[in-house]
């Protein structure tokens, strides 16, 4: 049988709060599944995760 590939994983932190920016950048920050500062989340790499962090790039620290 053909194995799974496991798909990679992105460590997403918050740096900068999400108050005083616009409330699409604010939900997106929400959909990441961050609340608090320095928190960090682990999402599997995928086109749609990207484009949340391309939209609050300046919010994040990104590894992989």
């Amino acid at each position: 049988m053909a194995e799974k590939q496991q798909a990679k994983v992105i460590r997403i932190k918050l740096v900068r709060s999400p108050i005083g920016y616009t409330e699409n950048q604010k939900r997106t920050v929400k959909a990441l599944g961050l609340r608090k500062l320095n928190q960090v989340v682990e999402k599997e790499d995928s086109p749609a995760v990207r484009g949340m962090i391309n939209t609050v790039s300046h919010m994040l620290e990104v590894s992989e």
